[in-house]
């Protein structure tokens, strides 16, 4: 169908949480704050893991890689929504809104992938630790590390060109602070049914796939440790693991309350409550959750930063 009759939109208005000023600062200085805590925590996390040479293994190159996807990934979005809490013209052009969309389907699938490569790795790690260092070698790893980055092409590809080129000739305001799909495709001025279908379909294969890993290696990984004799070493097996649980369920399970269900009932209010988990809380979150219950990590910036210091008194 084509926008026979009407003008096909050429900008999106994006609505954002309130139209109340006041709000919108204490909001701006909020996500703000939030904002650089995340780049901060996750480039602290590429940093160390790059010259740390107690970090140079498998799990810490996929810890890197995931905080570099952190960072792209909420540049998708959370820029531009900075700017709008604090314009009064809070639009986005029809082909920026496609970019965003782009962009933001691919470094998700992305993550869905590289989370089930980590998933794998501890898999090795704890079910066959005497071959680990054979198997997870360094070629093996960057593969893993590339093939997850390029999951996420097919999914955006499809899913963005599929959506965009349905007519919107309506209304034009998107009840959300950026382009994500729920929301835009509520815009569409045609029976949506069969894009939907599609949509769901690529969800289950993009999304619930590389689930499907994760789960398969944690049930095996849980089995593994169950059957270890000494309590210190279920321990020590299981502390290794939890970081990346942790990661994966807080993931997973926002994500799948909005892809799973692209037209529920949920109110708009609670839609962006769930969006805001996955898209700005969660990549705050990421680093803070290794670090803190990670004491390599932990022992990584302490001496980084300490070399730091030391260099810098050497050069007074």
């Amino acid at each position: 169908m084509t926008c026979e009759n009407h003008t096909r939109i050429t900008e999106f208005v994006l609505l954002g949480f309130t139209n109340n000023p006041d709000m919108q600062i204490s909001l701006f200085i909020l996500f703000l704050a939030i904002y650089s805590v995340t780049l901060l925590g996750n480039f602290l996390i590429v940093t160390v893991t790059s010259v740390d040479p107690a970090l140079q293994t498998p799990m810490y190159f996929f810890l890197r890689n995931l905080s570099l996807l952190e960072v792209c990934f909420t540049l998708v979005m959370v820029p531009k929504m900075l700017v709008d809490l604090v314009s009064t013209r809070k639009v986005i052009s029809f082909v920026g809104c496609g970019t965003q969309m782009y962009f933001f389907f691919f470094f998700g699938s992305s993550e869905c992938f590289l989370l089930s490569m980590m998933a794998y790795d501890r898999f090795v790690a704890i079910c066959n630790p005497l071959r680990y260092s054979v198997i997870m070698n360094r070629s093996l790893c960057l593969h893993m590390a590339i093939g997850s980055w390029m999951s996420g092409v097919p999914v955006s590809m499809l899913q963005t060109a599929w959506m965009m080129a349905l007519p919107f000739c309506g209304p034009n305001s998107v009840d959300h602070f950026f382009c994500d799909g729920p929301p835009v495709l509520k815009l569409v001025t045609e029976d949506t049914t069969t894009y939907e279908m599609q949509a769901l379909a690529s969800t289950l294969l993009f999304i619930m796939f590389p689930f499907s890993l994760i789960l398969v290696s944690y049930i095996r990984i849980i089995g593994t440790i169950l059957r270890m004799p000494s309590a210190t070493g279920r321990q020590k097996a299981f502390s290794t693991c939890s970081s990346h649980l942790i990661v994966v369920s807080l993931f997973y399970g926002t994500a799948s309350l909005t892809y799973l269900r692209p037209k529920s009932n949920q109110s708009p209010e609670s839609k962006k409550l769930v969006s805001l988990s996955y898209t700005v809380i969660t990549p705050m979150l990421n680093p803070i959750i290794y670090s803190l219950r990670n004491n390599e990590v932990k022992g990584a910036v302490k001496r980084t930063f300490t070399r730091k210091v030391l260099k810098k008194l050497d050069a007074l």
